[in-house]
Parts: C-alpha cells; structure tokens; sequence
C-alpha cells in the first residue's frame, strides 16, 4: 500500500521539480559495483507493458501518465558513490507518458518518455505488440511483444534494453488482469576509464490488472526482472 501511495504522489506531482543526481561519479565504483548498478538499472529502465495484452484495434488508443519504482536496495550504495540523488534509498522512480495506439491486423504500437530526475537523464522506450489470439468472451487474449529502451543525458553511461515477452489476459467486465514471461537483454557502458562494458540477459515475469472506468483507466503492474522487483502505476484515457 505504501508504494502505491507513493506512486499516486508522484503521479500527482509529474511536473514538479526534485533534486537531481547525474552519474558523474562512476569511476568510484569498483566493476563489481558497476554491474550490481548495472542490474538494477536493467530492471528499473527495461520496458514495462502495464496494459492488458488484448489488441487496441485500428480505431483503438491508449494515452496516459505512468510511474514505476523499482527496488534498488542491492546497488543504492554504488548508487550514491555514483552520484545519484533517488528520492529515497532503496526506491528508484521513474515517471513517464504513455502513448499506444492499435494498427491493422493485431498489431499495437506504443512509446513512452521518462524523465529520470534520481539521475539527471531521460529514457525512451518503444514496443510493437502482436496478438495471436485476440481474445473473446469465452477465450483468453494472449500476445507477443518486441521492446526497447534507451537512456540518453547521461556522459558517463550509455545504457539500452531489449526484450521480448509472450503475456496473456482475459476480461471480467471492468476489470481485465494479465499476466506473461519473457527475456530481458541489458547492455551498459561506462565512458569512464577502469571499468568494462556489461552485456547480459535478465529473465522477467510481470503481472497486473486494468481497470476500465468509461474511457478513463487506471492499471497496475508487479514486475521481476532478473532479482529486482518494480511496481508500475498507469492513469489515462483508453479506449
């Protein structure tokens, strides 16, 4: 309940301004460090569905304000050795807007836009959705998703995720909970001499449930990826 009262705030607060942090330190990690940040940031930057796996339809979209705050209690103190400044120290948050909108054929397309004030940068992430069942009144909806992310802003990290995941859910009147499992692909650089590149594979599950209110819906969403959890928070117009 904590977190998603804090989510709530945060949501609340999209516009405000908090003191940033830029990674401006990551030549004080050890390589040890550097992959435990590495980790943790592959699971809080990694692309977060939040949304039910049935298709949009070509008519269809889904606009919308989310937040995910992610447990990075393993690396906070690489973290702070690394200059980053979290809004607390053991939680990072990361605020976004959502835009998805449905395309002929089963697909979905979606992007996102976060500004990460912990670390002074912004992260952009994408998806293209495939439903290969579209889901009915009898029959689940289940789905496959292709998704990136990439952080820019920072000068001594250069850090991107790729994922894949198959997800089913299915309707009950308002309320339609999801589920699914995939792979998670972290690449992460240092620009700082001492430390090496990380390449690694995280595997996910998530699940979560979307309210639907009209055109108004409200989603949330649990995720693991690799041993870090995030809980993800989607308020916005979906129709």
């Amino acid at each position: 309940m904590k977190k998603i009262l804090l989510l709530l705030g945060l949501c609340a607060g999209f516009s405000q301004s908090v003191g940033a942090g830029d990674l401006s330190g990551l030549s004080n990690l050890t390589q040890a460090e550097f992959r435990q940040v590495s980790e943790d940031l592959g699971a809080a930057f990694s692309y977060k569905p939040i949304t039910p796996t049935v298709a949009l339809g070509i008519t269809g979209f889904d606009i919308g304000v989310e937040v995910t705050a992610t447990d990075v209690s393993k690396s906070s103190a690489a973290l702070t050795k690394a200059g980053s400044n979290g809004t607390s120290a053991d939680t990072l948050l990361v605020p976004k807007l959502y835009f998805a909108k449905g395309l002929p054929l089963g697909f979905d397309v979606a992007a996102f836009y976060a500004n990460i004030p912990a670390i002074n940068a912004t992260l952009v992430g994408g998806e293209l959705r495939y439903a290969l069942i579209d889901g009915g009144v009898a029959t689940p909806a289940v789905g496959i998703r292709g998704a990136f992310s990439n952080l820019s802003g920072s000068s001594q990290l250069a850090f991107n995720t790729r994922s894949l995941d198959v997800s089913i859910s299915k309707g009950f009147g308002i309320l339609t909970p999801y589920a699914g499992v995939g792979q998670v692909w972290v690449n992460s650089t240092p620009n700082v001499a001492g430390l090496s590149n990380e390449s690694f594979t995280q595997g996910k599950v998530f699940a979560g449930a979307n309210l639907g209110l009209g055109l108004f819906s409200v989603a949330l969403e649990a995720d693991k990826t690799g041993g870090t959890t995030s809980w993800g928070l989607k308020m916005g117009l979906r129709w």
